[in-house]
């Protein structure tokens, strides 16, 4: 593995064997959090006549988590607070109990209703009701994921959110986006030419990326919803690395057109280009911090590869990593505490976590080519590619090296995946 102006492609390149990505991808989970909480999805009431069962999902999401343990149900058919015998369900084990209603209204949607109830307290801990077209479905049952994980964690749920990631089927590569268990998969970019880098805006409906397409590496934006995009760095020389503001206004990226690898700010909105360091060394891979005050980077100024950050408004560089002598791609948590990256330990490369305010460094995977780390939005996972067999996999890991997760296909090779935001919209 080198450190160049592109990272990762040569790897990327490969790595990527022929193959096909149509399948869902299967998630496997190793490991789990210290206490798993017990809990009991029952059976919606008529979910049974919908194009797509609701507990099925809301269970397999509460279990990937690796918090959640599920109760058996025995089949009880249990719709209503009333109904609940708490004593029983408190012997099964259970500490949480979920229950609820769909019917189906005369204009074609579902009315979903709702409870979590909790088994020790015997009392309604939540509930919500929404009213859903059958497209709406399956996200309506992540959204109550969410609030289940929620109200039993204390922290935001992120099953509503997708994940954007590269296929190689052959010699065609497509970018893909999915829901965050796999599902829904849909191709936003086909070609015969590398894909890399995608990375997506704030408001979720954007996503950045590098396209070879044209027999060079141009930076485009992409609207997910309409599927406009246009080429926002097609300058001389190389265009890589893009990195967003916060407010989706501004895009960091990294040029060779004034010679070298370095990094330029874009404001996409008014225009024009701001050089943010003058340097002769290579910095590459921007990543903006959550109050948009810093632009973290990587850079080989020190004279091996290490992450620093400037100011987004110009400054001298700090360096934020000291432990190694090979550490890359690195993002910052969504609180602006930590930043997980990539780390060469013994001959692997691995993902790695690093307080900021302490330095101190917990590596967190042991596989021998992993990269591409990215934060879930709530700060508890992070997804990254890895290998398996000589084969790319999407893996998952929580932040504290607890719950582990692999994402396969059942055919084709998997890269560069990055996590997207939180939703902000809501099933009503």
């Amino acid at each position: 593995m080198t450190f160049n102006l592109i990272p990762r492609l040569a790897l990327f390149v490969l790595l990527l064997v022929g193959g096909t990505a149509r399948a869902a991808l299967t998630i496997d989970i190793v490991g789990g959090g210290e206490r798993q909480i017990p809990v009991a999805v029952l059976p919606f009431a008529s979910e049974d006549r919908l194009p797509q069962a609701l507990t099925p999902v809301i269970a397999a999401d509460l279990t990937r988590s690796g918090l959640f343990k599920m109760v058996e149900t025995g089949g009880a058919r249990v719709y209503e607070p009333t109904q609940v015998n708490y004593v029983d369900w408190r012997a099964r084990g259970a500490e949480a109990i979920v229950i609820g209603t769909t019917a189906t209204l005369p204009d074609g949607r579902t009315e979903i209703r709702f409870r979590l109830l909790d088994a020790v307290k015997q009392t309604q801990m939540t509930g919500f009701v929404y009213t859903v077209s059958p497209a709406q479905l399956r996200l309506t049952a992540h959204k109550i994921a969410d609030v289940i994980y929620q109200a039993l964690t204390g922290d935001v749920g992120v099953f509503a959110t997708r994940i954007a990631y590269v296929v190689k089927q052959g010699k065609r590569y497509e970018l893909q986006v999915s829901d965050s268990d796999g599902y829904g998969a849909q191709t936003v970019l086909a070609s015969n030419e590398p894909i890399i880098s995608p990375t997506w805006a704030p408001d979720g409906d954007r996503l950045a990326y590098v396209s070879f397409e044209d027999k060079k590496p141009v930076v485009y934006v992409q609207s997910l919803k309409s599927g406009d995009r246009r080429a926002v760095a097609r300058f001389k020389g190389s265009n890589s690395a893009p990195g967003w503001s916060p407010d989706g206004k501004k895009l960091a990226v990294v040029l060779s057109m004034a010679g070298g690898s370095q990094i330029f700010v874009l404001d996409l909105a008014a225009g024009g280009m701001t050089r943010l360091m003058q340097s002769a060394s290579i910095d590459t891979e921007p990543n903006y911090s959550p109050d948009g005050q810093w632009i973290m980077f990587t850079s080989d100024r020190g004279g091996s590869p290490q992450i620093y950050r400037v100011p987004a408004a110009g400054g001298p560089p700090q360096r934020m990593t000291f432990e190694g002598g090979y550490n890359v791609s690195a993002r910052y948590s969504p609180d602006g505490r930590s930043l997980v990256f990539i780390t060469r330990n013994d001959g692997r490369f691995n993902v790695a976590v690093q307080d900021i305010a302490t330095r101190q460094v917990q590596v967190l995977t042991d596989g021998a080519l992993d990269e591409s780390p990215s934060f879930a939005p709530n700060g508890k996972m992070i997804l990254y590619a890895s290998e398996v067999a000589g084969r790319g996999v999407l893996a998952a890991v929580s932040s504290d090296g607890r719950v582990k997760q692999r994402l396969t296909s059942s055919s084709g090779d998997i890269r560069e995946p990055a996590w997207g935001p939180l939703p902000r919209t809501q099933p009503k």
